[in-house]
């Protein structure tokens, strides 16, 4: 289905690329002939993930930076039109999401996931879009949202989140029709539940819960990076050119069931709430 070459001669940036979806989509791209550009918050995960592209004889860099700071992208999308020659194409991945009660939020917790996932989503749109309107050059953004955006039904316990996903659709919407004379095509997926390191620890309380989740989802499992990754991957390509302010869900079917991913925490006891809270500010 997906030809070796498919993604030859494309230039692409993910934000949050070191680890997680954003690891997997990059070295998916890579295997198709992509030039890859990665930027994050961490050194180490960025360095193994260009490494692994390298030794696999595939081209890729990165940068260091905080996509909440305007500047900060501004000189990141500087080094990665230098690095990568000519950048065309921009993954929104970076993220950040928890389970808690919306009572016990800071403001400060949720600016942290608004800032991410909302602010840092359109300080990289803004400043790749003004670069390629500029010159000229048209370009492909895909930002990678929720199930519980694309439904527009929300999620308890993950107030932030919600929020900013839903913000991050709306913009792909808005800016597929305003900038498609600029030959720019913007496009969303919507992952329903896929382990990752790190994130998945945060939003499933414990192994328990895991396997419920598992047991209530219609095809009895949680997705796989590949399938992700080839979804990205057909929505980046030529092949797709007329698919502009789409937000494809790839869940097996589990928003269907019932909205908000995280709507079924309303039984979860006392004792687990203090060990998840506890557990967060360590």
């Amino acid at each position: 289905m997906f030809d070796k070459n498919l993604l030859a001669g494309r230039a692409i940036l993910i934000t949050g690329g070191g680890t997680g979806l954003g690891r997997s989509m990059a070295l998916r791209f890579a295997e198709l002939g992509a030039k890859l550009h990665l930027a994050g918050r961490r050194e180490h995960p960025l360095r193994e993930t260009c490494e692994a592209i390298r030794a696999a004889g595939g081209q890729a860099t990165y940068s260091l930076c905080d996509v909440r700071d305007f500047a900060a992208v501004e000189r990141m999308i500087e080094e990665a039109e230098k690095a990568a020659g000519g950048v065309d194409t921009l993954v929104n991945n970076a993220a950040g999401n928890f389970i808690a009660r919306t009572e016990k939020l800071s403001p400060s917790a949720f600016n942290a996931v608004v800032g991410i996932v909302l602010y840092g989503t359109f300080h990289c749109t803004l400043a790749l879009g003004r670069t390629w309107i500029v010159s000229g050059r048209g370009g492909n953004i895909l930002n990678i949202v929720t199930t519980y955006a694309a439904a527009n039904c929300g999620s308890a316990y993950v107030v932030p989140s919600a929020c900013a996903k839903a913000g991050v659709l709306s913009m792909t919407r808005s800016l597929a029709v305003e900038w498609a004379r600029h030959r720019i095509r913007l496009n969303a997926i919507a992952p329903g539940p896929f382990p990752t390191e790190g994130a998945w620890s945060r939003l499933m309380p414990s192994g328990d819960h895991e396997q419920r989740a598992k047991d209530y989802h219609p095809m009895k499992r949680f997705g796989r990076h590949d399938e992700l990754a080839n979804l990205a991957a057909y929505l980046l390509a030529p092949q797709s050119e007329y698919v502009n302010g789409e937000c494809v869900v790839i869940d097996g079917g589990l928003w269907l069931r019932g909205a908000g991913e995280f709507n079924d925490l309303v039984d979860l006891p006392e004792e687990m709430w203090r060990r998840l809270e506890e557990a967060r500010k360590r």
